[in-house]
């Protein structure tokens, strides 16, 4: 066991990662995997009006276009809602996380999910 928190603390430290560089990681995969509760607020700098806000266990989009974001939210057990928006120079957007979350800041997280590896066939 300590050779494997030795060799973790060993490839942190080469990666030039520090404590908050890992927590923030940590944060990301949890909230990716729809653990944490967020309120995603798009914003007008024009007018200073708030244009849309939405609410709860919800990941950001990863590989979006320029100018547009993605946000998938769970739901339910098995059910989920993804919204598409656009940006422009007027509208932004921000992301609150609305509560704590207990993620280490010296250990990183891997998440090993079989059913992604093991295709789920549809047959028509």
């Amino acid at each position: 066991m300590k050779k494997s928190v030795l060799l973790v603390a060993l490839l942190a430290s080469l990666s030039g990662c520090n404590d908050a560089d890992v927590a923030s990681r940590n944060l990301s995969k949890a909230a990716d995997n729809f653990e944490i509760n967020r309120r995603v607020v798009f914003y007008n700098g024009i007018t200073g009006d708030y244009m849309l806000s939405i609410e709860g266990l919800c990941s950001l989009g990863n590989a979006d276009k320029s100018r547009e974001v993605s946000i998938t939210c769970k739901t339910g057990p098995s059910s989920f809602k993804k919204h598409f928006l656009g940006l422009s120079d007027n509208v932004t957007y921000f992301v609150e996380q609305l509560e704590g979350a207990n993620v280490s800041a010296y250990h990183y997280r891997v998440i090993f999910k079989p059913s992604v590896i093991v295709p789920d066939i549809t047959i028509k």
